[in-house]
């Protein structure tokens, strides 16, 4: 099982959430190979300050993925650079006709670069089967699974837990 957490701009510059997310992890003897940190492309606006931060992260055991990609503030000559596993396709890609001519050379792209690519909002079988036809790595939504709601999940109360910590530290 891996478990996804979303990190904003804020949290990339935060000097506590490592020691937090790892202290949260060891108590709830998770793995930090299980977990994926997700970020958004905002927070690689300033590759060279991210870099470090990430190779952190990885050095860690934690996988990183660019969320909604193709959304916010795409530069393609930061992908070379970044050491991420994984870009999230934002959901527009997925159930808007209008963007789909470029949904299959971002897919090849992330492949030339070795990236799994994760297909996000996929909420129907129309939708399941475009992906599959496209060569995404992972279909993700409703329709493949019901997102995990913060209060139902021992792992979601602890990063609440690990959010309101780091508010008021």
């Amino acid at each position: 099982m891996h478990i996804s957490i979303n990190l904003s701009v804020d949290d990339l510059r935060s000097p506590t959430l490592p020691t937090l997310l790892h202290d949260q992890l060891q108590h709830w003897g998770i793995a930090a190979e299980q977990i994926i940190l997700e970020i958004t492309e905002r927070g690689f606006v300033d590759p060279e300050t991210t870099m470090p931060v990430i190779a952190h992260y990885r050095q860690a055991g934690h996988r990183i993925s660019i969320d909604d990609f193709g959304t916010g503030y795409s530069s393609l000559s930061y992908l070379q650079k970044l050491d991420v596993d994984t870009l999230k396709i934002d959901k527009s890609f997925v159930d808007t006709l209008e963007y789909r001519p470029l949904t299959p050379h971002i897919i090849e792209m992330a492949k030339a670069l070795n990236l799994a690519t994760v297909a996000e909002g996929v909420e129907t079988e129309s939708q399941r089967a475009g992906c599959a036809s496209m060569a995404f790595s992972t279909p993700r939504g409703g329709f493949t699974a019901k997102r995990c709601q913060k209060s139902s999940s021992f792992c979601g109360q602890s990063i609440t837990s690990m959010r309101i910590k780091r508010r008021v530290a």
